[in-house]
């Protein structure tokens, strides 16, 4: 997938995510399935702080050549940039400060954030024939990614999480019945 291929991709899913947001209520947006489990606002939160303060961060220091490694991805990094999508495993890490999203305090917040990651997206976009491919930064699963890499991480995790949130929906709809 070429990088403006990307950036539409994210605008499609950025889409769906609004429009499924217009369903919620605030209350519905916070309610956490069980202790352990994140409620879709969490969710919403993840995916827009990931986007711009993780993997748009990591664009931009492989723009910048700071921290860069070297080496090569992981055999999973290998698999997800081959196919062009996370494999459809449910990750569950224990609640916990640093990884745990807060819960959203409003609907604007999210669409804030998510209209803030279209709109880097697109900035980033024109930018990235300028970042050496050999420029790396480390993922914690995928080994060492370059910009473009990083880049194209964000709309997979982004097309990822909508497993997440069709099963928090469904959760959402039983406990009402």
């Amino acid at each position: 997938m070429n990088t403006k291929e990307v950036c539409k991709s994210l605008q499609e899913s950025t889409s769906r995510y609004v429009e499924e947001l217009n369903h919620f209520s605030l209350e519905e947006l916070t309610r956490q399935p069980s202790p352990s489990e994140w409620s879709i606002g969490q969710m919403y939160v993840h995916l827009y702080q990931s986007a711009l303060y993780m993997q748009l961060s990591n664009v931009e220091k492989c723009r910048s050549g700071s921290g860069l490694t070297t080496g090569e991805k992981t055999e999973i990094g290998k698999t997800v940039f081959a196919n062009g999508e996370l494999p459809p495993v449910r990750v569950q890490v224990p609640p916990s400060p640093e990884y745990t999203p807060s819960q959203p305090e409003s609907k604007e917040q999210i669409l804030e954030g998510m209209n803030a990651v279209v709109a880097r997206m697109q900035a980033v976009e024109s930018q990235l024939h300028e970042i050496s491919p050999e420029g790396k930064i480390a993922h914690p699963a995928f080994g060492p990614l370059n910009g473009v890499e990083w880049f194209q991480l964000v709309a997979m995790h982004y097309r990822h999480h909508f497993r997440q949130l069709d099963r928090l929906k469904s959760e959402l709809v039983q406990n009402k019945a």
